[in-house]
C-alpha cells in the first residue's frame, strides 16, 4: 500500500495536527498553543501561501483540530459527508500547481485562503485519496492503553498498532515483558 507522495505528507502533518490535541497526548497537554509552535509545524510541513502570524490564525487553526480528528473516530461510509463538508467549506477548487521542488500535485485552496482554511481542504484532499483506495482501515487509533493518538498505518501489511508521538510501542512492549516476567514462577 502507497499513497502518493503528496497525499502521505498532507496525512503525516494532519496526524501531527490532530496530535497536538489534549486528549490525544499521553500528558494530557495541548501541545499547539504559541504561534511560535505553529510557525514550526507549518514550516516543517511546508505549508505555503498567506500568512498572519498572529493569535487569530493560530486559534483558527486550533479551532479546525476537533473537526478533522473526527475522522479518526467514524468509519470509511460514515467519513465521506465530513470530508465533503470540509471540502465544501473550504470552497475547494482542485489545481495542479508546481512550486518549491515539489513536482506536480493538487492544491485545492487558494494560496491567499487563511491557513487553517488551506490546512482543512489539504487534510480532505488527501482523506479522499484514503477513501478511494478503500484504505480507511489505516486510519486509526493508539491501541496503548494510555494513549489516544492518532496515526496512518503506512506499514506493508498493515499491522501497526501504536502511534509515534508518545513512543507508545516501546512502553507498551516493555508493559507486556515486564507482566510475563513477573507471572514466571520463582
Amino acid at each position: 500500500m502507497a499513497f502518493i507522495r503528496d497525499t502521505e505528507l498532507v496525512l503525516r502533518a494532519t496526524v501531527e495536527l490532530v496530535n497536538t490535541l489534549p486528549h490525544t497526548d499521553t500528558s494530557g497537554e495541548d501541545t499547539m498553543v504559541s504561534a511560535e509552535q505553529l510557525e514550526d509545524f507549518a514550516t516543517r510541513h511546508a505549508y505555503t501561501g498567506s500568512r498572519t502570524h498572529d493569535d487569530r490564525e493560530l486559534a483558527a487553526v486550533r479551532g479546525i483540530r476537533n473537526r478533522i480528528h473526527e475522522l479518526w473516530t467514524v468509519d470509511r461510509d460514515a467519513s465521506v459527508p465530513l470530508v465533503n463538508a470540509m471540502l465544501r467549506d473550504g470552497k475547494a477548487l482542485p489545481q495542479l500547481v508546481k512550486h518549491d521542488g515539489f513536482d506536480w500535485h493538487i492544491h485545492a485552496s487558494d494560496p491567499s485562503d487563511a491557513l487553517a482554511q488551506r490546512i482543512l481542504v489539504e487534510a480532505a484532499m488527501a482523506f479522499v485519496d484514503v477513501i478511494r483506495a478503500d484504505e480507511y482501515a489505516r486510519i486509526r487509533v493508539c491501541q496503548a492503553d494510555d494513549c489516544r493518538g492518532v496515526y496512518v498505518d503506512f506499514s506493508k501489511n498493515g499491522s501497526k498498532r501504536y502511534c509515534d508521538s508518545g513512543n507508545c510501542g516501546n512502553r507498551m512492549n516493555v508493559n507486556a515483558y515486564r507482566r510475563r516476567k513477573a507471572d514466571q514462577p520463582a
